[in-house]
């Protein structure tokens, strides 16, 4: 095997997380193979050389872009410093449009071929961008059939791997084990909170969560609650607004061990929710934006629901709370109706078993590092 170079750029922790494994799985292909970019420190883990941790920036939004504009052109310039001083054979983008597509433009000009994996979910806003990802990439790697077939139509190069998530998405140990080891009752329900794995997120949607949750428990004493802490971000972020809670609840740092020992899951608006279909537990969606984000962003929405599980169904198989309707008083009332029907959970995981088969085979990894190994032949 040649000795040859790849830079990535990954731009949030999903993306860190598929960097991570697409670059452990083309370094078993080729070990001698440098690989060198923007990520994080899973990416890091898997021997990825870090210019720049993006886990650093976590913004999300138009507003905090705006605000942190200058940072983001300064990374922007030392990435493609970068670019030019490692003169790579091929780049990988990994999600994250807002900037990734327009440092695919600075590839573009430099003539290295470019692949994109994970794809910008062009078919649910920002339709205008499959004109300049046909301009710009030379193969789209994605991971549900749906976008293939929609790049196809544009006569855009693409390939469909499978979701990754599939390979990712195992609990290392069974609920009964889980129990015991995070001393909850295994003769009561639990219900596990996702809040996010971005601060902001963190910051908008946990005070939501804890008062719904707060709401459930003085109707549903018995049931005690799990909370997800993202293990990078810090713990003073979550104990102020855990500090005066009366009801039961303990945070869990792996978020597949929070997700594994749900009967039901509140879960933030998106990858969490795919991780939670995944592992087959009933759920309902919450997300809030900024105001602003969410005026500007609206309009552009062209799906009627933002809910990857639901995405991938085609069908609104579980509720949404999103913007102005993640009310606790009206999450919490419905949390207790689904709770008291046995009929409807039976029937949400039955079509979350079927969005989980519509995700493809395992092994999606290998096969894109296989694909983007060929490409630089």
């Amino acid at each position: 095997m040649s000795e040859k170079t790849i830079f990535i750029v990954a731009g949030e922790s999903s993306g860190d997380l598929h960097g991570a494994s697409l670059a452990k799985a083309i370094k078993e292909i080729d070990p001698k193979i440098r690989i060198c970019g923007a990520g994080g420190l899973l990416m890091k883990s898997q021997g990825v050389e870090i210019f720049y941790n993006f886990l650093d920036l976590a913004v999300v939004g138009f507003w905090e872009v705006l605000k942190n504009l200058r940072k983001i052109k300064e990374i922007f310039n030392l990435l493609v410093r970068k670019l030019d001083e490692t003169k790579p054979d091929l780049v990988i983008l990994i999600d994250y449009p807002g900037f990734n597509l327009r440092f695919a433009k600075e590839v573009k000009k430099r003539n290295i071929k470019l692949a994109y994996y994970i794809s910008p979910q062009v078919w649910a806003w920002g339709k205008n961008r499959i004109k300049l990802i046909k301009k710009l990439v030379d193969k789209m790697i994605v991971i549900f059939k749906f976008e293939e077939n929609l790049y196809k139509a544009h006569n855009i190069d693409a390939v469909f791997v499978g979701h990754p998530l599939l390979d990712i998405v195992k609990p290392i140990e069974k609920k009964s084990e889980l129990l015991e080891k995070y001393k909850f009752d295994p003769s009561k329900r639990i219900i596990s909170l996702l809040p996010g794995s971005r601060e902001i997120e963190v910051k908008r949607h946990l005070p939501i969560l804890l008062k719904t949750a707060k709401l459930i428990s003085k109707k549903f004493p018995n049931i005690q609650f799990a909370l997800s802490q993202s293990s990078n971000l810090p713990e003073n972020l979550f104990y102020p607004h855990l500090k005066h809670c009366a009801f039961n609840i303990k945070i869990i740092k792996n978020s597949y061990d929070c997700i594994e020992l749900a009967d039901f899951v509140l879960v933030s608006s998106g990858t969490a929710t795919l991780e939670t279909a995944i592992l087959e537990k009933p759920m309902f969606v919450i997300y809030k934006t900024s105001f602003l984000t969410w005026l500007i962003i609206r309009p552009q929405i062209r799906i009627p629901y933002i809910g990857m599980v639901n995405i991938v169904a085609g069908e609104r198989i579980v509720p949404e709370f999103i913007q102005h309707k993640t009310k606790p008083e009206k999450i919490s009332q419905k949390v207790m109706e689904i709770l008291n029907n046995p009929e409807e959970l039976k029937k949400m995981k039955e079509k979350l078993r079927m969005v989980k088969n519509r995700l493809g085979t395992s092994g999606a990894v290998e096969q894109a590092a296989k694909i983007i190994l060929e490409m630089m032949l």
